[in-house]
């Protein structure tokens, strides 16, 4: 069983003929994801890796009975493609491009609140539900089919979470980067209420960091009715105040946003935080077995 993409998942790619679209498209089916589609404007009729491309997304989802969609166009075009995939009737989309601007992602989150469509992202590398589908840019060979939820701000520190809980001999259930933007489409939250209810999933991993307070919310949410083991990982513990360290919203403006208060947080909440990604793993590894 899987969170978000499993073997049901019928996969489209918005700007697949693009030079990180054909690549990682690539690698997706290497990997096993049913990638049904592609959509680029004016280049419908060829194909890449063997996927038909399209002009349109509707025409797309017509013809090939696509439910999700990876978009792999830059920041300009991004906020178009996730209203064509939404009004196409595509149920979730995963955002990979960067640098779509705060304010024009507050108008996408409330026109998707009357759609039946899930936004994964912006700035998110993708979801991975390990022996089943890869969606997006995670490295599939980190993975393996176990019972661990990993949902991180962070793609990099995805990585070597899992690479780390990997290499202890424990596996995943469904990995995802929810995106390191300051307005995203997933929360911690929406992902911990789908574990909840994962009979694959045993326990989960948060990685957070610094910048807002989602970390504080999920820690008063876990508190409140999580009743699965949650492990912590905070980046960010020697980032100075308000300076932006790599993604959008990681910047302290405020005692809320350090690294220091969300592992409080945490820590007070019953989520036990690793030091480092290593420790992590062991934590998992001795209470999982």
């Amino acid at each position: 069983m899987s969170i978000f993409v499993g073997k049901e998942t019928k996969l489209l790619v918005q700007g697949i003929t693009g030079r990180d679209g054909s690549f990682h498209t690539m690698q997706m089916l290497k990997y096993g994801t049913n990638v049904v589609a592609g959509v680029t404007p004016g280049r419908g009729g060829q194909t890449v890796e063997g996927v038909p491309v399209f002009n349109g997304v509707g025409e797309a989802v017509e013809k090939t009975g696509a439910n999700t969609s990876v978009i792999f166009v830059p920041a300009k075009f991004a906020v178009d493609a996730i209203y064509e995939a939404a009004d196409a009737g595509i149920r979730l989309v995963v955002c990979i491009s960067e640098g779509i601007p705060a304010i024009d992602m507050v108008k996408v989150v409330a026109y998707l609140r009357d759609k039946d469509c899930r936004l994964i992202g912006p700035n998110s590398p993708g979801v991975v539900s390990p022996g089943e589908a890869k969606v997006g840019i995670l490295p599939g060979h980190i993975f393996k089919k176990g019972n661990v939820g990993v949902v991180s701000r962070s793609g990099t520190l995805t990585y070597e979470i899992v690479d780390q809980i990997t290499k202890s001999g424990l596996g995943q259930s469904t990995c995802l980067g929810i995106g390191g933007d300051p307005i995203i489409g997933t929360k911690f939250i929406d992902c911990l209420e789908l574990f909840a209810e994962d009979g694959a999933t045993e326990a989960v991993v948060v990685v957070g960091e610094i910048g807002g307070r989602d970390e504080q919310d999920t820690a008063e949410y876990v508190k409140r009715n999580f009743k699965k083991p949650v492990f912590g990982f905070i980046a960010g513990k020697t980032a100075p105040a308000d300076k932006r360290m790599g993604h959008a919203g990681a910047i302290i403006s405020g005692t809320a946003g350090t690294a220091a208060e969300k592992i409080k947080a945490f820590e007070e909440h019953g989520i036990v935080v690793g030091e480092t990604p290593t420790e992590v793993a062991r934590i998992l590894k001795k209470h999982l077995g």
